[in-house]
């Protein structure tokens, strides 16, 4: 009998335990997060009655693979591009819950007497809710049309991104034992510099590889390549020091920037699906029911930690980005969880052996009981806005009247302000180049060379080397924005102006001539004033070069058109709504919402003119997705078919009757079976005694009485096909008829 690896069976167990429950969770309209933790708890070594995983080991390592392929298909769904359009609100409230959060998750810890990092952990833990569970309550809910929900999604997304830092900040501290603000500035600095690093070059590199071996990718090509990508990622950023988890969301976040990103994200769907499954099911098998019922009041009192506090600083964090107290409240009450990232920053804690046995079961029953209550929750705010209204004290209802009411639109930004800004993020994005590419030269160009070329000739050839390389950013760090409309205009309003913007002239040239000192005293040993008279002359060199401008632009033109290729193949292609019109609501009540008619939808094939939306519903049309194309602003004649996505612009109350009538206008299902439908071809002969002997093919009903349909007749070594309606049966024929098969055993006996 041949030997079974004990991978294979555990994994039999821990699939078909998972298959199981999640079917039942399933049935029960529950999220299957939880149904992959009770059959982790089911197959751990905690549960006797049924089967056990056999090697732990081998099961952690596939749930560190779920882990990277859940960080990577959370960043295909990230994009940096959807974090600078998530707005100031959203980033105000999210940064309110996660702080307040943290803080009152560490106060909980201390009042219960844990250890210090026990306490630490457990806030960051509590300061992030659950994207997927909140997504799937809102479908359940038909809430997705809401308006707040926008916003709710905004505040998701930046808690993931912090979630990442969070990560970092706490795999430091678990290392180091260190608390000391130095090294903590020092950690977050290392890792800006890294992801931004990471970031640029991603941007400038992948879109291009993609664009030019279309042609060669197939989906599992691309399936392969992608998943390369992430774990090379990963690779390298545990490499230079951070987590797995960090690398596979950074990749993901510049796959997103693609054009194949929707390709990657289906691709990667039944990948992540499988691995995540694992990893929650792990999380499960960690859990001893025991060890839960000996901490039954921790888990209370931080669940309802959770659910007060979420809802208090959500509220108050939406309420502080301008948000009206009803939108607040809603939003609010929704993030009253925790999920994805609580279950990864515990793992994280007991890998790294700096928790304590006891938190990570506790984190896992206050997630269970928070996931179940969320539905609840959601709705429970409706009803709470007017009983906290009416309770609210008069002064906080007028303050927050006053500071949340109408819209502040800036029309004017002042040029200082515009012109600060672009410096400060051109001197940052090129200093990080220049940085990494004096790094990677000293660590590995150097070196080289002067193994095979040692002495002066040697540091010349390494130093001409490097000075080339970062030379085109050097350029663009002194020169950009030197002629731009701010500049002029600023320059114009007289000599108090200009003294400023010489000195920031002179301050990049400083900056510049400080990198190329860095690269020459490393090579060469010579006095400063020296070194800094051949530095103040190459850069001035490179100042003026034509050759380094038109680099520089190069370069510049070539990353910006791969960070837009995304929204300009999406304009060309018809899929993008004109941004003008959907910046232009007639009121802060009016917003968009995506519906897909469905394949069995009552409407499809009638105009929008025949469907009268706007007097029945009042809602607007503004664009009709239909494949690869989009119709923007349809007019009356325009139909709808099937699995078209139309976008809609109306109030929360107009979109939720719409909606509900979307779905209601649909035909009917039946429960018939698939299997007795199934359409067959048969034949029979006419008799002397048949019924049809002597009738025409319409007299003989064979098409209404039975349902069925005559294809052929044979009458002796004559055949006809598709025969004519008044085609006479006689004794002998054979007869070619197709149908369901019941209906024709009918016909025949």
């Amino acid at each position: 009998m041949s030997h079974l690896p004990t991978l294979i069976s555990d994994l039999a167990i821990i699939l078909a335990s998972a298959g199981v429950v999640t079917l039942i969770f399933k049935r029960l309209k529950q999220p299957l997060v939880l149904g992959y933790i009770v059959a982790g708890i089911l197959a751990g070594p905690h549960i006797t009655l049924t089967p056990t995983v056999i090697d732990n080991g081998n099961i952690q390592t596939w749930a560190d693979i779920g882990v990277v392929f859940l960080l990577f298909a959370l960043g295909l769904e990230f994009s940096f591009k959807k974090l600078m359009k998530v707005g100031g609100p959203a980033i105000i409230a999210a940064l309110t819950i996660i702080v307040g959060m943290v803080v009152l998750g560490m106060i909980v810890g201390v009042s219960m007497g844990w250890k210090r990092m026990d306490c630490i952990f457990l806030g960051g833990m509590l300061a992030m809710s659950s994207t997927s569970i909140i997504y799937k309550a809102f479908d359940d809910l038909g809430l997705r049309t809401q308006r707040f929900t926008g916003l709710v999604f905004g505040i998701l997304v930046i808690e993931d991104l912090v979630a990442i830092v969070l990560m970092v900040m706490l795999s430091t501290m678990a290392v180091s034992q260190n608390f000391e603000g130095a090294e903590m500035v020092y950690s977050i600095t290392k890792l800006a510099f890294f992801l931004l690093l990471w970031f640029l070059i991603g941007i400038y590199i992948i879109p291009t590889f993609f664009r030019r071996t279309r042609l060669l990718m197939g989906d599992e090509t691309m399936l392969i390549v992608s998943l390369g990508l992430c774990l090379l990622m990963v690779v390298f950023a545990t490499y230079v020091g951070f987590s797995s988890a960090l690398g596979a969301f950074v990749m993901g976040s510049i796959l997103a920037e693609t054009i194949e990103a929707e390709k990657i994200e289906r691709l990667i769907k039944p990948v992540k699906d499988l691995f995540a499954a694992i990893f929650f099911v792990s999380v499960g098998m960690m859990v001893d029911p025991a060890m839960i019922v000996e901490y039954i009041w921790p888990i209370v009192i931080i669940t309802l930690t959770v659910i007060i506090g979420q809802a208090t600083f959500g509220t108050l964090g939406v309420i502080l980005a301008g948000q009206p107290l009803k939108t607040a409240l809603q939003s609010g009450f929704c993030l009253t969880q925790i999920g994805e990232f609580a279950f990864i920053i515990a793992s994280l804690g007991t890998t790294m052996q700096v928790t304590s046995h006891f938190l990570y079961p506790i984190v896992i029953a206050v997630s269970v009981i928070t996931t179940f209550l969320t539905p609840y929750m959601i709705r429970l705010a409706e009803p709470a806005y007017p009983y906290v209204e009416k309770h609210l004290p008069r002064k906080w209802k007028h303050f927050i009247d006053h500071y949340t009411s109408g819209t502040r639109v800036v029309n004017h930004e002042s040029n200082w302000k515009k012109l600060l800004t672009s410096l400060i993020r051109i001197m940052v994005i090129y200093s990080v180049i220049i940085i990494a590419i004096l790094i990677l030269s000293f660590q590995f160009l150097v070196p080289l060379i002067r193994m095979h070329l040692p002495g002066f000739w040697g540091s010349l050839l390494c130093g001409g080397i490097i000075l080339l390389l970062i030379s085109p950013f050097l350029r663009a760090l002194v020169a950009k924005k030197n002629h731009s409309v701010e500049f002029q205009t600023l320059w114009a309003d007289g000599y108090f102006s200009r003294a400023y913007l010489v000195s920031l002239v002179v301050f990049r040239f400083v900056m510049a001539i400080v990198y190329v000192m860095i690269v020459i005293s490393s090579l060469f040993k010579a006095s400063t004033a020296l070194l800094l008279g051949i530095a103040c002359v190459l850069v001035a060199g490179m100042f003026y070069s034509r050759y380094l401008k038109k680099q520089s632009i190069q370069i510049e033109r070539h990353f910006l058109r791969n960070f837009r290729v995304r929204e300009i193949y999406a304009r060309h292609a018809g899929n993008k709504i004109p941004p003008k019109f959907a910046g232009h609501l007639l009121s802060r009540d009016l917003h968009m919402a995506d519906f897909t008619i469905p394949a069995e939808s009552l409407w499809a094939g009638y105009t929008l003119a025949e469907l009268a939306l706007g007097s029945r519903f009042g809602v607007m049309v503004v664009a009709i997705f239909r494949g690869q194309s989009c119709i923007n602003i349809p007019g009356g004649k325009e139909r709808l078919f099937p699995q078209d996505r139309v976008q809609v612009i109306g109030s929360d109350k107009q979109l939720e009757r719409f909606a509900v009538k979307l779905q209601a206008m649909t035909m009917p299902s039946t429960d018939s079976d698939l299997t007795q439908s199934e359409v067959c071809l048969k034949q029979f002969v006419i008799t002397e005694d048949s019924p049809f002997n002597g009738k025409s093919i319409r007299e003989s009903q064979i098409r209404d009485k039975y349902r069925c349909v005559v294809v052929g007749v044979e009458r002796g070594n004559a055949s006809l096909r598709n025969p004519d309606a008044d085609t006479v049966f006689e004794a002998g024929d054979l007869v070619w008829v197709v149908g369901e098969e019941e209906h024709v055993y009918e016909l025949i006996h």
